[in-house]
């Protein structure tokens, strides 16, 4: 399943990290064992009891089985877009923004279920997924919502870690008053920003580097950048 990056209003892009199709399944695998077990358990309690089954008691079997109805709705909505399956699968629904969905986008997610899931055995909605690469189903497509993985890809982009020469020489000993977050959180909106030849974050990044350690420079902000990123590996790598 692809990944992909969303712009918010704020220009703050998020990296959604879809979950993958073999996650999902496992997921309603899951819950669907625990649906199982609940019907085994209330036959065995009605069982216990010495009820008959007979016409009388389908009203009790309409009610005891209203919890599995609404199973997806009820669990999603309360384990802020978990079922137990997704839980133990660590994939969560959330909104295409990476916000958290309303009980309305849970809603329409639970009602077109019947569609995607229940009428076609699934069918459709693995298509869906499939094809929208987005990890979304109709469900989601109505309700603006994907399924994201919770669990993290750390990549070299990720790290610390840059690319420095045995004999480099450093610039700016300033550097050392950065932390590793502040560097990480540089490295990171720098690649970005380099990428997409978002300049007004790059001078945002420079003026906040000059801010924080006092550095004076008449460097492009762009070389100026990369070479406080070397400079911190560089003298971390000397502790």
């Amino acid at each position: 399943m692809d990944n992909f990056q969303i712009e918010t209003a704020q220009n703050v892009t998020i990296q959604q990290n879809v979950a993958s199709l073999y996650n999902r399944i496992g997921a309603f695998l899951l819950d669907m064992l625990i649906i199982a077990g609940y019907y085994i358990l209330i036959f065995l309690v009605i069982n216990a009891l010495g009820f008959n089954l007979d016409a009388s008691l389908y009203v009790y079997y309409i009610l005891l089985s209203l919890p599995v109805f609404f199973y997806s709705l009820l669990f999603e909505t309360l384990m802020n877009g978990q079922t137990p399956g997704k839980y133990v699968s660590k994939i969560r629904v959330v909104k295409i923004d990476g916000s958290k969905p309303t009980f309305g986008s849970f809603l329409i997610r639970w009602v077109l279920r019947i569609i995607d899931i229940s009428l076609a055995s699934g069918s459709i909605a693995i298509l869906t997924i499939l094809l929208n690469g987005k990890g979304q189903r109709l469900g989601d497509l109505a309700a603006g919502t994907t399924v994201i993985s919770e669990v993290k890809k750390v990549t070299i982009n990720d790290t610390l870690l840059v690319d420095i020469p045995e004999e480099y020489i450093p610039t700016f000993p300033q550097v050392t008053l950065l932390s590793d977050t502040d560097i990480q959180t540089i490295k990171q909106l720098y690649v970005t920003a380099k990428r997409k030849g978002n300049h007004k974050t790059i001078l945002k990044l420079h003026t906040k580097i000059i801010a924080i350690t006092g550095i004076t420079t008449e460097m492009q902000p762009s070389t100026f950048i990369a070479i406080v990123l070397k400079d911190y590996n560089y003298f971390t790598q000397q502790m």
